[in-house]
């Protein structure tokens, strides 16, 4: 039977006694004898706990000290709404043309083609004749796409 590891860590605390406590738990969980037939191995997912925590810490970190140090001084003038220095002319809600949002996926879908091109390139050597092809496919039916998109004329901007 595993034996119960109980971590305590204070609020003062540094980070490096947390991280060491979790993989002292970690190592304990993993080495203990189970009876389920497989190892419960949770020293590789430190790693994965350790970025989510520093991705974390960066994008909340920042935004928590501004809050904290960054001088707060509402008036009127500085909360009123604008639009790119104009005060706003019309409603928020209001109905945008479906020209943007086509002109928008199919930027997506063009850039997304680059995405898949450039590891494509790469691995190219091998994966051979019938990766070549593959991709030959996947670039023509983007290009009917493309030229069915411009015969419709939705690339037109008028």
């Amino acid at each position: 039977m595993a034996k119960a590891v109980r971590v305590r860590v204070s609020p003062s605390a540094p980070v490096i006694a947390v991280v060491f406590a979790l993989k002292q738990r970690a190592h304990h969980i993993s080495t203990a004898p189970t009876n389920t037939g497989f190892d419960l191995n949770l020293e590789q997912y430190l790693p994965v706990l350790l970025f989510i925590l520093v991705g974390i810490g960066v994008g909340v970190g920042p935004m928590l000290l501004g809050k904290l140090v960054g001088p707060s001084r509402p008036d009127p003038e500085k909360l009123s709404p604008y639009e790119c220095g104009f005060e706003a002319f019309e409603d928020a809600r209001m109905r945008f043309d479906v020209r943007y949002y086509l002109v928008a996926i199919l930027f997506i879908l063009f850039d997304l083609e680059i995405a898949f091109l450039f590891p494509w390139a790469v691995a190219l050597d091998s994966i051979g004749f019938f990766g070549f092809m593959a991709m030959m496919i996947f670039l023509a039916v983007l290009v009917v796409g493309f030229v069915y998109e411009w015969m419709k004329g939705a690339l037109d901007w008028q």
